[in-house]
């Protein structure tokens, strides 16, 4: 059962976020088989980073499989040890039985993923205005139709203040606290905007040089905000995190969906949960 059921979520994942959507030097997919197998367990839970806080919570909720947004494995690794927090974490999923996939940039450039999500805060519904892609397409090779794209172009159809788009991001994530960038050119805080660039994580590389009056990201370097504000944007940061948590509910639905689908009816799964992990969250927090 477990290796049917990795195997579903890989393939169910696949038809969510194409592997062939992530960035070139992502690291994507199943990066964690265990050899384990633990009938008992039928839970699959999303995260966007595995931590020691959501192992545990794993192996309370008899988890098979985890979705770690964020890569667990990332450049090259010489060794596996206990003295490091990741890999200790990996290592005690390979000999409880779970599993790890991760989807990071396939996910941000699929569409319907975390880069459109983010967009559709920075509206007050869905024709308030126009999202697009922020950098090139990206083309099914075989039908060429489009799947995907780097970042997203929010064009309201109407400006609004800077600070009604900040009130609408704030609430979109659940924050109460967003840093902001205003350009000196600006007379108010109150000064009107109508496009928006858009990078979940961290999206200075992406965002800078954009043709936008606003840089709606998770973080950027220090330099990068400064070039940014020069240059005339203004900059949203709301914590690297905090721009992809909030997705994982959605996730969570078009998983289950996949799931329950014909595809997977005779595989056994119609008891397999799909939970959003509780222990899950920003590291950081204002005091």
């Amino acid at each position: 059962m477990s290796n049917t059921l990795v195997k579903s979520v890989c393939r169910a994942m696949e038809r969510i976020a194409p592997l062939r959507l992530a960035e070139k030097w992502d690291n994507v997919g199943l990066l964690l088989e265990s050899p384990v197998h633990k009938p008992e367990c039928r839970k699959i839970l999303l995260t966007i980073d595995l931590t020691s806080s959501v192992l545990s919570e794993s192996l309370a909720k008899k988890t098979s499989v985890i979705v770690s947004y964020h890569p667990t494995i990332f450049g090259a690794v010489k060794s596996f040890t206990l003295s490091k927090p990741l890999q200790a974490s990996l290592l005690q999923c390979a000999a409880q039985g779970i599993s790890v996939y991760c989807p990071h940039t396939a996910l941000d450039s699929v569409w319907g993923g975390i880069n459109d999500w983010l967009a559709e805060g920075c509206m007050k519904g869905k024709d308030d205005g126009e999202i697009s892609a922020l950098i090139g397409e990206k083309l099914n090779a075989a039908s060429g139709v489009s799947e995907g794209a780097e970042g997203r172009l929010v064009t309201l159809k109407e400006p609004i203040a800077v600070d009604v788009l900040e009130k609408r991001i704030k609430s979109h994530l659940k924050l109460s606290q967003i840093q902001v960038g205003y350009p000196a050119t600006v007379e108010s805080r109150s000064s009107p905007v109508r496009t928006i660039a858009i990078c979940a994580g961290s999206g200075g590389s992406m965002l800078l040089g954009q043709q936008a009056d606003v840089y709606f990201t998770g973080e950027m370097a220090h330099h990068e905000v400064l070039a940014a504000v020069a240059a005339g944007k203004h900059v949203i940061l709301c914590g690297h995190t905090n721009t992809e948590r909030g997705y994982l509910p959605i996730l969570a639905a078009k998983l289950t969906h996949e799931l329950q689908g014909d595809e997977f009816k005779d595989q056994g799964l119609g008891d397999v949960e799909v939970l959003v992990s509780q222990k899950d969250q920003h590291p950081l927090e204002f005091v």
